[in-house]
């Protein structure tokens, strides 16, 4: 089947609530969306590049598949940073070429594809890319995207700050990101 022929049929298919499905590796993958105690860093997150994206730009975590044509690969970022012209086409996903940052936040299931297949992908075309484990309780930001991949990376460890490049050039107060306790 052609990545036009996958990606209808992912767009068609009535995926329980709090699900989605996404093109991973040629396959129609169905996971959950956010555990419940990715919310309050998810929030936290979207709230802190808010102040920092340009007016025609969005901070959301809305359910959408951005797709990578490409590739053949179509993703339900976790929390994305988007032109907001992305929204103004008809069908059911926006181009992966209007992000300008993507955070997937790790689960015991997610937690394979957003460091290998995701981080090759998305490091290709979008500046950048957040992977925030949930397990190892560090957040990593991966820049400066290249036909090999990035080519800069920093990791810390959740309470510590996280300088973000350009075009954000912030730094994300992660606190917020340590388990509630």
């Amino acid at each position: 089947m052609s990545f036009e022929g996958m990606l209808r049929t992912v767009e068609e298919l009535d995926t329980l609530e709090g699900y989605k499905a996404e093109l991973i590796r040629g396959k129609i993958i169905v996971s959950p969306w956010l555990e419940l105690r990715c919310m309050r860093p998810t929030l936290s997150l979207r709230e802190q590049l808010t102040e920092h994206i340009a007016a025609e730009q969005v901070a959301t975590h809305a359910p959408f598949l951005f797709s990578f044509p490409s590739v053949g690969r179509a993703y339900g970022p976790d929390l994305y940073v988007v032109d907001r012209s992305a929204f103004l086409t008809e069908g059911r996903h926006g181009d992966g070429e209007a992000l300008s940052l993507v955070a997937e936040f790790t689960s015991t299931s997610t937690r394979d594809v957003d460091w290998q297949e995701k981080l090759q992908v998305y490091g290709q075309l979008v500046p950048v890319y957040l992977v925030v484990d949930m397990q190892a309780e560090e957040i990593t930001c991966f820049s400066d995207p290249s036909p090999h991949g990035y080519r800069a990376h920093r990791t810390v460890s959740f309470g510590t700050p996280l300088p973000v490049p350009a075009p954000f050039s912030c730094e994300i107060d992660t606190t917020a990101f340590l388990p509630a306790g």
